[in-house]
């Protein structure tokens, strides 16, 4: 337990002690597996359970955090499906979170058999009952084989809440100030302006997507006065991990108010958490943030559905943005590498950097970690040293980089391409000419053997290429070093989903690895080879091993080339001539050369 002496309202205390001694439960009985389970997936026998409150802002954290199995999604969704809590097609549409949040509904349980640890006869529903009564919050986060965690905000007090008076439709309305974020102001061709995708309105704040809701409709208190669609004063308000935005016509200031419990007849309308009497003895209503968060369920998944199709439709127009790391080394030009690729940004401490056999390295993680400059960067000799770090298959290796600037989301299009060794070429990222950087260079300057210790990726790419490869440092590696030869390239982490891409998109040439799980990139081969209306795909193999056997056992399964995994230029050369449209059989020769 951390935080046992944080306070807190006797009133608050009394609700609140059933629901977390029911999440305590909960955590061991549900999301601590047994010893023997623990064992099998690599983790020490015994679980934790986590218990911590602290103070933040005017409101107490409690926060219960298990390191066990996690939330089962499919479990969840079947049972949600059973329940008619919702259809295939709107699971389908929602996010992981917004799955999760169907154990918070009224009798759900995926438990195959009722203990005595948890139950009881006391569900989740009871639990968010509970924490709603006192005005607070409960979100949970879930990550399927490494456990979850419950956190509630509640404000420290009952009684008296700071909240924002607001007007929609000539009448006054308080929201609890806990749950605004920002006031927006949206003006037409301003910054922040109202949108509508598929009839749904959404506000563009700083290039997210968030969706809205009309106080006035909510409410069905339209006093028929014309809105002006594209202005409006907007209301930023954040629910657990769901953000969304509230139209209203005006906004009045902040007040303490004192609230005023629902009369029993009217608690069934969710919109409302209470009501106050203002200064001036006009009694309001006091809006409630998770009510609103509830209706606005089906806009809301239909603009995060929105939001969705249009990265789908980039995807398949072959221009996905990719999250990129842009850094100074050795000259004021920006640099980027995909961050995918990189593993950690560290600063280290000059005194930490030795200089041992040749060659700068640092104790890094309990292992010699080989630091490698680019070209006219120096290693500084006091102060911080700022590193990005590579791993692959318990190795490291560090970049040492000037100075880390920024992450940015941007189309990799790289224009001009590299005429420096460990240069891909430039690109424009942020309305600047950049510089991307070959990582696949670096590499073997820390561990010459990098590339023959594992196998690596096969990058498919003629015209457009499928990259199929089971190790996500390769595919992010591969990915740009054919997209800097000019192809177009989609990964797949599987043979299966290879096969998913090649029958939903046409394809001019398959990269595949070998040494894949499931399947492997021999028995991948056969299988395109016996569907007919692939059997003329060009497939190139990719493997560590290029022996005159597995050359032959290429043959057989119909690789049109088989290439070694750290021969990129004979990848490059193998690609060229498949997509030149030299079908059929082709030499083998060359890889076994």
């Amino acid at each position: 337990m951390h935080g046992a002496d944080t306070e807190l309202d006797r009133q608050v205390l009394d609700l609140i002690k059933d629901p977390l001694t029911h999440m305590v439960r909960n955590s061991a009985d549900h999301g601590l597996e047994t010893p023997a389970e623990r064992l099998a997936g690599g983790k020490g026998e015994q679980g934790t359970i986590r218990l911590s409150a602290y103070h933040e802002g005017g409101h107490i954290i409690i926060c219960i955090a298990d390191n066990g199995r996690g939330l089962n999604t499919d479990k969840i969704k079947a049972k949600a499906i059973s329940s008619g809590l919702a259809t295939e097609a709107e699971l389908e549409k929602m996010s992981e979170a917004q799955i999760h949040k169907f154990i918070f509904a009224p009798g759900f349980s995926t438990a195959a058999a009722i203990t005595s640890v948890s139950g009881r006869g006391v569900g989740m529903d009871v639990v968010r009952t509970n924490i709603d009564q006192i005005g607070g919050t409960i979100d949970i986060k879930s990550v399927a084989g490494e456990g979850s965690s419950v956190t509630i905000k509640i404000p420290l007090t009952l009684a008296i809440v700071s909240a924002l008076i607001v007007e929609a439709a000539g009448d006054r309305f308080a929201i609890p100030q806990l749950a605004v974020v920002e006031l927006v102001r949206a003006r037409a061709n301003s910054e922040h302006r109202i949108e509508r995708i598929k009839d749904t309105a959404v506000l563009r704040l700083r290039n997210k997507l968030l969706p809205l809701i009309h106080l006035k409709k909510l409410l069905k208190i339209d006093d028929g006065a014309a809105s002006d669609p594209e202005n409006g004063f907007i209301v930023v308000t954040q629910v657990g991990s769901q953000t969304f935005g509230i139209v209203v016509d005006g906004v009045f200031h902040t007040e303490e108010i004192v609230v005023k419990p629902m009369s029993t007849k009217l608690r069934h309308i969710d919109m409302f958490s209470g009501n106050t009497i203002l200064g001036d003895g006009a009694v309001i209503m006091i809006i409630d943030p998770n009510g609103i968060a509830k209706a606005l369920g089906a806009s809301g998944s239909s603009a995060q559905g929105m939001a969705d199709e249009a990265a789908a439709h980039h995807s398949s127009s072959g221009e996905q943005t990719t999250s990129l790391l842009v850094f100074r080394a050795g000259s004021s030009q920006p640099k980027a590498v995909p961050l995918g690729l990189v593993t950690r940004l560290e600063e280290l401490p000059a005194d930490k950097i030795e200089f041992s056999n040749g060659r700068y390295m640092v104790q890094y993680r309990e292992q010699l970690m080989p630091l490698v400059a680019m070209e006219s960067v120096t290693i500084a000799s006091q102060g911080a040293q700022p590193i990005l770090v590579f791993s692959d298959d318990g190795r490291s290796m560090g970049l040492v980089v000037d100075e880390i600037i920024d992450i940015v989301e941007e189309r990799l299009n790289i224009e001009v391409g590299g005429s420096s060794q460990g240069i891909l070429g430039s690109a424009v990222i942020k309305g600047q000419a950049t510089e991307v950087i070959d990582v696949g260079h670096f590499l073997p300057m820390a561990f010459s053997d990098w590339f023959t210790r594992k196998e690596m990726k096969p990058s498919l790419h003629s015209q457009s290429v499928l990259l199929v490869d089971d190790s996500a440092f390769f595919r992010n590696m591969l990915a740009p070093v054919l997209k800097a030869a000019g192809y177009r390239v989609r990964t797949a982490p599987t043979a299966q989903e290879g096969l998913a891409a090649l029958r939903a998109q046409t394809f001019d040439v398959v990269l595949t690895d070998i040494e894949m799980p499931d399947m492997n990139g021999f028995e991948f081969a056969e299988v395109i080879r016996s569907d007919s209306n692939l059997g003329s795909m060009p497939i190139i193999g990719l493997s560590a091993l290029v022996s005159p056997a597995a050359i032959e056992r290429g043959r057989q399964a119909g690789f049109h080339d088989y290439v070694a995994k750290f021969d990129r230029p004979g990848l490059i050369a193998a690609l060229k001539e498949q997509t030149a449209g030299a079908a059929g059989a082709s030499e083998l020769s060359r890889a076994a050369a």
